[in-house]
């Protein structure tokens, strides 16, 4: 069955992950494989923000990995300077969390693996926190993982992102975790399957490494793409990400 989807924009989203207060990239998730871009990630923010982004896309990783939030005051650095929404995941596993966190200033928080093992607290997070949640689908091979990715479920995709057609849902940041931080360009066909198979717009994450991966994303605005991360390809200058803004204009 394939949904109707009303996107009509698409954004290209940079990324901050943050592990110990820096910026960094990982491949495929693997925290012993990452690659530092700077102490400094409010003004990478900052950065990111001046050459146009129209929103920013942050991954709390110690928090991902612990299951709870760190890098508090890096995040409150970041949102202190940024007049651009901000949206974070990265550890969150209950109410109270999501509300601090928004009280830190973001605009809406993206939940993980707590949305595979309690589906019921992101109905929850929507009614409390209207327009505020998405939920990340980190996937190989079109089935879910958790934990930071360390474990691949049974659960596939898009029987998961269906459970949330009706709770609310901002949007679904679907990752590929093979081509994520690879620069191998992004799983486009299993993204645009989940997304015409929910109401509920997708962003891609995952493989962006060049301004053809970015418009290959872009002409599926209509079937519910309604953004892309990017993180190694814009850090490393595979893509111009002021031209890039400028194009899709």
């Amino acid at each position: 069955m394939e949904s109707i989807n009303t996107v009509n924009t698409f954004e290209l989203i940079p990324a901050i992950d943050l592990k110990g207060g820096h910026c960094v990239r990982l491949k495929q998730g693997r925290m012993d494989d990452a690659t530092d871009y700077g102490d400094d990630p409010a003004a990478m923010a900052a950065h990111w923000q001046a050459l146009g982004a129209k929103r920013l896309h942050v991954v709390d990783l110690d928090g991902a990995f612990a299951g709870k939030p760190a890098n508090r005051e890096a995040i409150r650095a970041i949102c202190s300077g940024m007049h651009i929404p901000v949206q974070l995941g990265g550890g969150l596993r209950d109410l109270s969390m999501i509300e601090a966190t928004l009280n830190l200033g973001i605009n809406r928080v993206i939940l993980g693996s707590i949305a595979v093992s309690n589906p019921a607290l992101v109905e929850e997070a929507c009614k409390a926190f209207p327009g505020q949640i998405c939920v990340g689908i980190d996937a190989r091979g079109g089935m879910v993982a958790v934990h930071g990715w360390d474990d691949v479920t049974d659960v596939r995709a898009v029987d998961l992102a269906r459970k949330f057609e009706d709770a609310g849902v901002s949007a679904i940041i679907y990752t590929d975790i093979a081509r994520d931080g690879m620069l191998t360009g992004p799983n486009i066909e299993e993204t645009v399957t989940l997304a015409r198979s929910i109401s509920i717009p997708v962003i891609v994450s995952g493989g962006v490494a060049k301004m053809d991966d970015v418009t290959a994303c872009a002409v599926h605005v209509a079937e519910g793409i309604c953004g892309a991360i990017t993180g190694r390809a814009i850090y490393e200058g595979a893509i111009d990400f002021a031209a890039a803004m400028k194009a899709l204009k």
